[in-house]
């Protein structure tokens, strides 16, 4: 790898990144599309390839939302167990699928949870707070769903469980974005062991991507908290959309 290209790497990290940091999803969900388009990656290695880049954004992004909004510890500890295990199952299920099958499932998902939130937007308004509007162990179910959903698509369950935390449980989108980092931290972890184990991580890619993505996570994180809510549900559905789109070029 050139100079060069390390530098533009470095800048395709830092704009996943920023993107991550907004919809507190590490910028997972868009640097796998894109890491199949700009660079023909096939579904496992780019999703292997993004969460080396995850790992640590959702680190750093997990640590800006607590200072900025504080993260229950009880609630985010059983996201973060269940998510751990039900996520270790999932990567051990999508190394050993045809990659073609994955790519088109990761589409069906993306656009299915687009429709979702874009529902969410004209629905009847729903009190949100910081607190829960069912009991805490609920939260285990919802962890083993996105944990599932993380190990296998490779978005660290966070893009499940941010729309469920403020439909079902009534929780800030803000709230529930640090939520959600708290769970995808185990279960990108443990998925990424897995992806690298059965050699589907391209390191030279994946090492500027992370340097960029740190870089800029907490200036998304910033914008995030700056934005009214219903803003950033709605630039959440366009994102998830758009990923579609870039992913469905490559089918």
């Amino acid at each position: 790898m050139s100079l060069m290209d390390f530098v533009l790497n470095v800048v395709l990290g830092a704009v996943l990144g920023s993107l991550g940091g907004l919809f507190g999803i590490g910028g997972g969900l868009i640097a796998i599309p894109a890491l199949g388009v700009l660079f023909g990656l096939d579904q496992q290695l780019a999703q292997g390839t993004a969460l080396v880049m995850v790992v640590p954004n959702v680190m750093l992004a997990l640590w800006r939302y607590h200072q900025r909004n504080r993260i229950n510890p009880r609630h985010a500890l059983i996201l973060a167990a269940s998510g751990f295990v039900f996520a270790l199952l999932g990567a051990r299920w999508a190394v050993s699928l045809d990659a073609e099958q994955m790519r088109i499932a990761f589409i069906v998902f993306l656009v299915l949870l687009a429709f979702y939130t874009v529902l969410r937007l004209f629905s009847p308004a729903v009190h949100s707070s910081g607190e829960l509007r069912y009991p805490w162990p609920w939260l285990g179910m919802l962890g083993a769903g996105a944990g599932l959903t993380g190990g296998l698509l490779a978005v660290g369950g966070a893009v499940v469980a941010t729309p469920v935390l403020t439909m079902v449980f009534g929780v800030t989108q803000v709230a529930a974005q640090g939520l959600s980092l708290a769970l995808a931290l185990p279960s990108t972890v443990v998925t990424l062991v897995t992806y690298a184990l059965h050699d589907h991580v391209n390191w030279l890619l994946a090492i500027p991507l992370a340097i960029g993505g740190l870089l800029s996570i907490s200036w998304g994180v910033r914008l995030a908290h700056a934005l009214p809510e219903r803003v950033l549900k709605a630039l959440f559905a366009v994102f998830l959309l758009v990923c579609a789109v870039l992913l469905g070029l490559k089918v």
